[in-house]
């Protein structure tokens, strides 16, 4: 199925068991796409340039869930016309496309919108190029489903192709996180394989302009802890593959880094407003 769409004007628990549970919302079949469809929780895989791991990406998420969405953000590589070939006669897999690239918090917004336009409540994300783990999307969502008011992080597992300097600088992102949210818990701010209740998410985005390219996933778990959404953490393995192997990275180190820097300078700010009202939620809890 395809969409075409154009740009619109707390204490945390901590988990590291990686093997999937049973589902409320259906039995999932590996090797086919026998899972029932679910009324509550869609997936979202934005998706730009994304390289060669793209289709097998897209093939695992749909063995695991139904319905998964994938947003095209302006792609120039015919990914989009693979994907339209890919979802032909699936209806638990749709293409949304958006006329030209917007960012990835942006087009994630495209897709949030779209959900709670349709009824769902909440959205899983995932990245398009292969490195976050398709098959642990039922885990992720039966502990979204037993907890539905919280959010579901997850925590990367890095193994020995992540390079050293984004496993090490990451941290100066997750204590900043921290530090802006009186450590409410959160266990990585930038790992975006994560599931979000979509109502108080577009509350939030709807309420300024930030949060629309890189700096959408640490700035969303910032500000979504700001209104009260529980942290829980979920440990899931990670992979970073080279350009031999397919893989493709859109990440700028000074261009993202500095985008990085002024959002932290912004939620510093709005930390300092909100540390009265965050004081008192900690010491009552």
């Amino acid at each position: 199925m395809m969409t075409a769409m154009t740009p619109a004007p707390m204490a945390a628990e901590f988990a590291m068991d990686l093997a999937p549970t049973e589902l409320a919302s259906g039995d999932v079949h590996c090797g086919s796409y026998s899972v029932a469809h679910s009324s509550t929780h869609v997936v979202l895989i934005p998706s730009y340039n994304p390289g060669a791991k793209l289709l097998g990406t897209v093939t695992e998420a749909r063995r695991h869930w139904n319905p998964v969405w994938v947003i095209v953000d302006g792609s120039t590589d015919g990914s989009a016309q693979q994907l339209r070939e890919l979802a032909h006669g699936d209806d638990g897999l749709e293409i949304i496309e958006l006329a030209h690239n917007v960012g990835k918090g942006a087009a994630l917004l495209h897709g949030f919108q779209e959900a709670a336009r349709r009824g769902y409540s909440h959205a899983l994300t995932m990245d398009s190029d292969g490195q976050h783990p398709a098959e642990l999307i039922p885990l992720f969502v039966a502990r979204s489903q037993a907890q539905p008011d919280a959010m579901v992080l997850g925590v990367p597992v890095f193994d020995a192709s992540a390079p050293l300097l984004r496993v090490r600088g990451r941290r100066i992102s997750n204590w900043f996180a921290n530090l802006e949210t009186l450590w409410s818990g959160i266990g990585d701010s930038l790992f975006g394989f994560r599931v979000y209740p979509i109502a108080p998410l577009l509350h939030v985005m709807g309420a300024q302009r930030w949060m629309r390219r890189f700096d959408f996933d640490p700035e969303a778990v910032v500000r979504l802890c700001w209104k009260g959404v529980r942290p829980i953490n979920q440990a899931a393995p990670v992979k970073y593959f080279s350009p031999g192997d397919g893989g493709v990275s859109h990440f700028n180190y000074w261009r993202d880094n500095a985008l990085l820097a002024w959002m932290h300078s912004r939620l510093l700010a709005g930390f300092l407003i909100r540390l009265p009202m965050l004081w008192l939620r900690r010491v009552r809890r």
